[in-house]
């Protein structure tokens, strides 16, 4: 599950005045959310926004009464707050995972303004310390194993007691439209930083031991889950980098900006590349994920590494012929509690026995 859950402190009159003041309070919406959540029981959990107290207060006391474990990870701005009540308002990331089916071995965190502001010391991008550093988007990565009974009734037979490595991670991405640049720095940051990852990961939990040499093999020797809010639509350079594994460094969504030397280090012969697989789960299935007046478009996104899980389907969304004939302008809404939709798909984990290193 991928959800944009609204946080209380960005959901007001002034942004959303055609929703009643009533459904805009977080007292209302956090049912509704909640529900969601729990009526999908989902294995992974993937949420963006979560207000800090609210991580504390409402969703990992709950979640953790319907068997989930969790972690969390506020927005880099927090570190500059003086005041405790101003930290429990800053939103951030969180992963959750049903207990009876994964341990989490280890996570990171990724603070695309730290790495924006060692980029841009080492080097003469301005864009970089300019644009890029000043914003305090964050990611969050776990990296699971599966129970050792998870397989028990597997159709296909699998060794007593088995288990898999599976790498978990979620984004909220920059919002600003007037930025695409930023966007796709911070995505090729947090794609650059999830190699690394794997890598680290797979050095000690590899499937079939490939080559240390091989970085192909070693960035697709563990399944990836990737799900955020990117706020970049289908036909952003956000969107082509992280499906086809590949951009264009004169891609537009560039121009006019100074990353020369962040490009440099990282293209051959004009082009940006990266190792993973992946693939988006709802490709064109659904028309919006983001429902508002004033902009209705897909920006949420699930993508996996297709030849480690074998997608099952996803779950759709209202049409939008039902939101015309409820009259709902836009969301959040009495009958929707936030902005974005939650995005659910089902995999499944082949058997990959693995060697340790």
């Amino acid at each position: 599950m991928c959800y944009n859950v609204l946080c209380d402190k960005l959901c007001t009159k002034s942004m959303y005045a055609y929703c009643p003041t009533w459904a805009l309070s977080w007292d209302y919406r956090k049912k509704g959310i909640m529900n969601d959540i729990i009526r999908g029981n989902a294995d992974i959990l993937t949420l963006q926004e979560v207000e800090t107290e609210q991580y504390h207060n409402m969703f990992f006391p709950e979640l953790a009464d319907h068997g989930y474990d969790g972690i969390f990870l506020p927005k880099s701005r927090v570190k500059t707050m003086n005041s405790d009540k101003e930290k429990k308002s800053v939103d951030g990331c969180s992963i959750f995972y049903k207990k009876n089916k994964f341990e989490k071995v280890n996570e990171y965190q990724i603070e695309f303004s730290q790495l924006a502001t060692k980029e841009g010391a080492s080097n003469t991008d301005t864009d970089m310390i300019n644009r890029v550093s000043t914003k305090d988007n964050i990611a969050i990565v776990a990296v699971l194993r599966t129970k050792p009974d998870v397989y028990q009734n597997s159709p296909v037979p699998a060794p007593k007691g088995l288990t898999q490595m599976l790498m978990v991670s979620t984004a909220h991405i920059h919002w600003d439209p007037q930025s695409p640049d930023v966007k796709l720095v911070q995505t090729m940051m947090l794609v650059e930083e999830l190699q690394k990852f794997v890598k680290e990961a797979s050095m000690q939990f590899r499937p079939n031991a490939p080559p240390p040499s091989l970085d192909v093999d070693l960035c697709n020797s563990m399944p990836l889950i990737l799900c955020g809010d990117f706020n970049s639509l289908p036909d952003s350079g956000v969107y082509e980098f992280l499906s086809k594994g590949r951009l264009d460094i004169s891609h537009k969504d560039f121009e006019g900006q100074n990353y020369q030397v962040f490009m440099k280090d990282r293209c051959a012969n004009g082009i940006i590349n990266h190792n993973f697989n992946l693939t988006s789960a709802y490709k064109d299935v659904i028309p919006f994920t983001n429902y508002t007046f004033d902009f209705k478009g897909v920006i949420d996104y699930i993508f996996y590494s297709d030849q480690h899980l074998r997608l099952h389907g996803v779950m759709g969304l209202q049409d939008e012929e039902w939101f015309r004939a409820n009259k709902i302008i836009g969301c959040p809404h009495p009958f929707v509690p936030s902005d974005h939709f939650p995005l659910f798909a089902e995999f499944s984990l082949p058997v990959h026995p693995q060697r340790p290193r």
